[in-house]
């Protein structure tokens, strides 16, 4: 277990834990706040996380910033990672024991961070993080209480630009996020139209 982000850094950049090492061009730690109180956890790097070593970058990731800025936060207030931390071939879903090789690179995120939400983006993280059995169609917008952090289900903006009906429920979750740390006291209420 790494004590420190330069010692999690190294160990991740230098990892051969499974075969998606063998086609990276960058890992993807992650980046914001190394403090927030709000984590966002994807899937994996696509092509350009994985060009430029950096997480949401592309379509996804604009759309991402949008979905908070709208309630009132800036990228780099919260801290946003992935499950896996090396882009899987044409951009497949990470396979178990890729996720499981990674899996403890992110709790060591979590012990670092100490967020106090976890947006879980997809159905990979709430699978990794809630639960195998848990469906994202069942579980978005449930908040669940684990080891004193609060976990969030809600659809990954990629599915959002693929299927326009998935927009209003992620905002409706989006909204409840924000109210959940004005709740926690991470974030000052806000008033006016929504």
């Amino acid at each position: 277990m790494t004590t420190s982000w330069a010692e999690l850094t190294g160990a991740v950049s230098a990892c051969e834990r499974c075969r998606l090492c063998q086609t990276r061009k960058n890992v993807v730690l992650g980046e914001g706040d190394p403090h927030a109180a709000l984590m966002l956890v994807g899937e994996g790097p696509g092509q350009q996380e994985d060009e430029t070593g950096r997480p949401f970058v592309g379509a996804a990731g604009q759309l991402l910033d949008r979905m908070l800025a709208a309630i009132g936060l800036d990228r780099s207030c919260v801290y946003i990672c992935n499950i896996v931390k090396c882009r899987p071939p044409q951009n497949r879903v990470p396979e178990a024991d890729e996720r499981a090789a990674c899996l403890d690179y992110l709790r060591q995120q979590v012990a670092l961070v100490r967020p106090k939400i976890i947006v879980c983006l997809g159905s990979t993280p709430t699978r990794a993080l809630l639960g195998d059995e848990l469906r994202i169609t069942r579980e978005r917008g449930v908040w669940h209480l684990k080891k004193g952090v609060w976990f969030m289900p809600t659809y990954h903006p990629a599915a959002l630009l693929r299927d326009a009906d998935k927009k209003r429920p992620a905002w409706e979750d989006f909204k409840a996020i924000r109210d959940k740390l004005a709740e926690l006291g991470a974030l000052a209420p806000r008033t006016g139209a929504e």
